[in-house]
């Protein structure tokens, strides 16, 4: 690797010696990555980092700030993870994995700052769309639509999943008062015992689709409690509100040139201590160390930390082999069925009408749409994601069809226009073989009273990173950073 692509070894070891922790640029030629995609491999460093998305690369770099000499090993052929940017035919970005920031993700946000990276926020001036099944489409503002038939149910429900929240302990949900009876039920089971009336299940899909990937007949009320009450920081409750809505909440901002900027800048500061097209086949401990053997060679580390959804771990062959109940946790978190699909318009002639493009609907293949367009508003962009059920019911269908049925979706929000795009782009995270799904990993019913504690255990010389072994904003960037930072830490102290 040449000095104009990257920092050399010694160039970045020797910043990080010298007494500064921030570590300097090397040259950036627009989003090119600065990192191994052949060639051999270091023989040995001090810590292997196995995948090289947010939070592997957090970790690594975080390493190397502390002087330890690093290689991170990525399947893939880039970095990223289940962030990824993509370029429009007229050259505006956007982003076809994780996107919006907000309050309290304070660890993803000082990262983006650091690293030059703006944010703007998500545009929600106008008025959003409620399709209520056969019934014409609603004009509201804010996160509840104004059906009076579910703001009663929707009040009290959101009410008591916030109440309840707060006694899960983000760092051990497994410890809550009423932990085994919620782990054993799913939301949906709680839900229907709450005698909710069907219309407010059928908006909920609207919030578990894209957040999850997964229905609520699905998922432990034990992890999306956990999952509610870590909607926040230290100094900030998790809230049901903060968790779904768009201004001031979690879906509040994106970056400017799209989120995928963030691992590129962080994979350029490292170099060639980032190793792509390397996917790692075992780890062997011994009294000498780790050894990593990957389809590029092997490599031998002082320590290891894994940095890759759940499903992935269990593919690598582990000597000696993971405890059973670290095992069994990572047999029980499976991934989401989720795909993002895009529509590009030459304008967001939404806004002209007075409408945010943010929606909701009962039915079809958009469940939820947003406004996806550039800073400039360049051309228009729709988003949907089409996720869970709905994925087994339209992620499966040829394109055309599929094309045809999101677009519908589009229109009965926005209008007809939107049968006509400029450009139609998919992102489905079920095919992407280093992933195996998206946004987050969620552990099955009576998993996290079982297993939960084994989550952040050190197995051995290998310790784990990844958004799913975060106390805060869980299956967010800004819980990858946290991962990140938090298992540089615990390596640095095992020196």
């Amino acid at each position: 690797m040449t000095e104009s692509r990257s920092l050399s070894r010694r160039t970045l070891l020797g910043s990080a010696a010298a007494g500064g922790a921030a570590l300097a640029f090397g040259s950036l030629s627009g989003e090119a990555e600065a990192a191994t995609t052949s060639g051999s491999l270091p023989s040995s460093v001090d810590v292997v980092v196995v995948g090289a998305g947010i939070s592997g690369l957090v970790a690594a770099r975080n390493l190397v700030a502390e002087g330890k000499s690093v290689l991170v090993l990525e399947a893939r052929d880039r970095v990223g993870g289940r962030v990824l940017n993509h370029t429009l035919s007229g050259g505006a970005v956007i982003e076809s994995g994780g996107a919006f920031v907000g309050p309290t993700q304070d660890h993803v946000l000082a990262l983006a700052k650091e690293l030059g990276v703006e944010t703007f926020k998500e545009y929600v001036d106008g008025k959003n769309i409620y399709v209520p099944g056969l019934l014409g489409p609603m004009k509201y503002t804010g996160t509840v639509p104004p059906d009076p038939a579910i703001l009663p149910d929707a009040f009290l429900l959101q009410t008591r999943i916030d109440q309840m929240s707060k006694q899960v302990p983000v760092d051990a949900p497994w410890t809550a008062p009423r932990a085994k009876e919620w782990d054993s039920i799913t939301v949906d089971q709680w839900i229907r015992q709450a005698s909710v009336v069907p219309k407010v299940q059928d908006v909920l899909l609207s919030y578990f689709q894209p957040s999850f990937g997964t229905d609520a007949k699905n998922m432990s009320l034990l992890f999306f409690l956990w999952y509610i009450a870590t909607a926040g920081n230290e100094k900030n409750a998790g809230t049901f509100e903060r968790s779904s809505g768009t201004a001031g909440a979690a879906q509040d901002s994106r970056f400017v040139g799209g989120s995928g900027q963030i691992p590129l800048r962080m994979a350029a500061q490292l170099g060639d201590r980032v190793a792509l097209n390397a996917p790692v086949r075992r780890i062997i401990q011994s009294a000498a160390g780790v050894n990593v053997v990957t389809d590029r060679g092997a490599v031998r580390a002082k320590r290891v930390v894994v940095a890759v959804p759940p499903p992935l771990v269990v593919g690598i062959d582990f000597a000696p082999i993971l405890p059973p109940r670290r095992l069994q946790l990572m047999q029980r978190m499976a991934m989401g069925t989720l795909m993002k699909c895009d529509a590009v318009y030459a304008t967001p002639f939404w806004r002209k009408k007075g409408l945010s493009g943010s929606g909701l609907n009962t039915k079809g293949a958009v469940r939820v749409s947003f406004d996806n367009s550039p800073p400039d508003a360049s051309v228009g962009v729709l988003l949907a994601f089409v996720g869970g059920s709905t994925w087994e019911t339209y992620g499966t269908m040829p394109l055309a069809q599929r094309r045809k049925a999101v677009l519908e979706g589009f229109a009965a929000i926005v209008g007809k226009e939107a049968l006509n795009p400029i450009e139609y782009v998919e992102q489905d995270w079920t095919h992407e073989r280093w992933t195996m799904g998206s946004p987050i990993a969620s552990p099955s019913p009576g998993a996290i009273t079982s297993f939960g504690s084994t989550i952040r255990e050190p197995h051995g010389l290998v310790h784990w990173a990844g958004t799913e072994t975060s106390t805060y904003w869980s299956g967010f960037m800004d819980g990858a950073v946290r991962a990140g930072e938090r298992v540089a830490t615990e390596v640095s102290a095992a020196f």
